[in-house]
Parts: structure tokens; sequence; C-alpha cells
């Protein structure tokens, strides 16, 4: 399927690898130039050149944390203009409900919902002036299913989410769609800390924990970088201007609800 996106230019924040590098893929794959955004520069600039490559589009690397203001200004600065915004962040570590002060809601706020509002508040204008653009954030299933262990994650993501509810609907008549994409397991580095932890709890070795968690999706298996970001590239593409405020949950059947 022709997306209708070549030629278009996006923003792929946290791309180096991971979900975030898929998206940075599947758009580039459309014909999408980028700018892509890590905090690590060594490996961003690598994915950005195997992307350059294989798919001949122009990548201008940014590596600066997106979760500060600093760094905002700074891809920004490089990002001005573009159609399409990715918003992506690493999430805040897993524990208990005891092991969370002010300060640790505080710094996921700021990676996982106040960040990419900034992105937002910054680049819609240009995109409602020119009559198109296309917002994905990057959330979690955790927003519908809440996981014990990542109440850090759920908290600052859920707010992210109320957020979008509203503006999506305040944006959509002047040809701009935000929506979220809500990822289960996936096969990233994310997945091996959480497996890695889980494995050290039990006792039991990596790859048994991850044969425990893959017996609980439908589809026996974890996700890929590659499904995920296709399903990004679909709602940047010509064809998803009808989809608003919508929040697409990507985890294999795991979540076993109607709505």
């Amino acid at each position: 399927m022709d997306l209708g996106i070549s030629g278009k230019r996006a923003l792929v924040c946290a791309s180096s690898k991971g979900l975030g590098l898929g998206c940075a893929e599947a758009l580039a794959a459309a014909g999408v130039n980028l700018v892509m955004n890590a905090r690590g520069a060594q490996a961003l600039e690598a994915s950005a050149q195997a992307i350059r490559d294989e798919f001949g589009v122009d990548v201008v690397t940014v590596a600066a944390d997106i979760a500060t203001a600093e760094g905002q200004a700074t891809v920004l600065a490089a990002a001005e203009g573009v159609d399409i915004l990715v918003n992506n962040a690493g999430g805040p570590p897993p524990g208990m409900w005891s092991d969370w002060d002010r300060e640790d809601f505080i710094a996921a706020l700021d990676a996982n919902m106040l960040a990419p509002i900034a992105m937002m508040k910054a680049l819609l204008p240009g995109m409602m002036d020119r009559g198109w653009g296309r917002v994905v954030n990057i959330t979690s299933v955790s927003v519908k299913s809440p996981i014990p262990v990542l109440g850090l994650s759920n908290s600052a993501r859920a707010g992210l989410t109320g957020y979008v509810a509203g503006t999506s609907r305040q944006v959509a008549g002047q040809g701009v769609t935000i929506n979220n994409l809500q990822p289960g397991l996936h096969a990233t580095d994310r997945s091996v800390s959480l497996d890695s932890g889980a494995a050290a709890q039990q006792g039991i070795t990596l790859e048994e924990a991850v044969a425990q968690r893959s017996a609980t999706i439908p589809v026996g298996r974890y996700g890929t970088p590659g499904e995920f970001g296709a399903t990004c590239a679909f709602l940047c593409s010509q064809h998803a201007g009808f989809i608003v405020g919508q929040n697409i949950l990507l985890d294999g059947g795991a979540t076993n609800s109607l709505m």
C-alpha cells in the first residue's frame, strides 16, 4: 500500500533502537525524511546511517535528552516544520508503591507526559497552519491494563492519554490527527531489562522468564519493532485522516477486554 507520505518530514523521538527505531524505519520505507533523536550519539548515528543506506531518505540526527527543556529546544531547532511527530521516551524503572517519592514521579512525568506535551505544543501550530499533520504517541498497554510494578509509567502515560483525548478533538478540523499506540510485550531492550529482573527474582534463567511471559500472550510470542513501526506508519499516512484520539493496543491479544 502506498501510504501517500513520500517526501514528508518526521521527527521520531528516542529512535536509536527499539520501538522508536521501528517507527523510523517504517516511515523511511514510505519515503519520509527524518529527524531522529536519542540520548546516545553513537547508537543514534549508527541507526541513522543504516536507514540512509537502506532507504535513501534524508536523516538528521539530534543527540539530546527529550525529557529536559534544553533537549527539547535542541530537537525543535532541527525539527521546525515537520509534518509528522512520533513521541517516545524510555519508561521509568519498575518497583513497588512504597519505593517512589515525589522526585520519582516528577522524573516520570517529565519524560512520559510533559515532554510529549511540550513537543505537541511546539509543532501542532505549524501543522494546523499547513492543514495537515500526524502525531503518534507511544504510550503503553499499562494505560488500559495497569501493571503493578510499573506504577510510575501507569501514572505518567495515563496523564498523557487524558491530554490527548481532549487536544486531538480540538485540532482535527485543521487536518491534524493525534493518536496513541499502546505496546504490550515487544522484543526490545526494555523487555530484556524487565525479564532479567523477573529471572533474578524467581531464580530462573532469562530464557525461562521470556517463555513464561510469552505463554501469557495468545499469539505465543513477543511483538517485533517492525510490526509496531508498520502500525505507526499507517497512522501517519494519508489513509488515517479519520482516526482521531484513539488508543490502539498492540499486545498480541494479551489484554482480555471488549473495548
